[in-house]
């Protein structure tokens, strides 16, 4: 999940704090992705998905 969203961020211009603070999603939170210490929830996947103007199944897949 996180190399797509990677892909997405980077695609955009953006910055991981910048979709922070666009989202809410604390900053740290995307390294645990990487690291891969814990996985996104839903509710995360959902703001991020509205975020990059993907639908959820994107991740999903």
């Amino acid at each position: 999940m996180y190399k797509k969203y990677e892909e997405l961020r980077d695609k955009a211009g953006v910055t991981d704090y910048r979709v922070s603070m666009d989202t809410g999603i604390p900053k740290s939170t995307f390294s645990e992705w990487k690291s891969g210490r814990s996985k996104p929830k839903l509710e995360k996947l959902v703001k991020i998905a509205d975020y990059f103007g993907v639908s959820i199944e994107y991740f999903l897949e």
